[in-house]
């Protein structure tokens, strides 16, 4: 049973960064893909970027390219968000999820961590 555990949430400035951490136990994660979504109230949760734990491939949402990195410490069993410029519309719960396909859709992920507030002040 893979378990996936958020932090790095915060409140942060518009034009501000902050560093996202899901450390993953249990299960074989090297063998999953592991993703980032994020919900904002009132609306639907939405795919933000992936990696795999092998090859280190990554894909982001539109919104998300030139700003947020994606990246994995396998020695940590971590992976990361990195954010950057962050604007109010970035306000939202962030999510780890954890699934076996290198697919962007929510339904792909199995396993999913808690999440964690990013709240986006101007």
């Amino acid at each position: 049973q893979v378990q996936l555990v958020e932090s790095g949430g915060g409140l942060v400035q518009a034009g501000g960064s902050l560093r996202l951490s899901c450390a993953v136990s249990g299960g074989s994660s090297r063998n999953y893909i592991m993703a980032w979504f994020r919900q904002a109230p009132g609306k639907v949760r939405e795919f933000v970027s992936y990696i795999t734990w092998s090859s280190t491939s990554t894909y982001y949402a539109d919104f998300a390219k030139g700003r947020f990195i994606i990246s994995r410490d396998i020695a940590k069993n971590t992976v990361y968000l990195e954010m950057n410029r962050l604007t109010p519309e970035d306000t939202a719960v962030y999510y780890c999820a954890a699934g076996p396909k290198i697919e962007p859709t929510r339904d792909n992920y199995d396993y999913w961590g808690q999440g964690t507030q990013i709240t986006v002040s101007s």
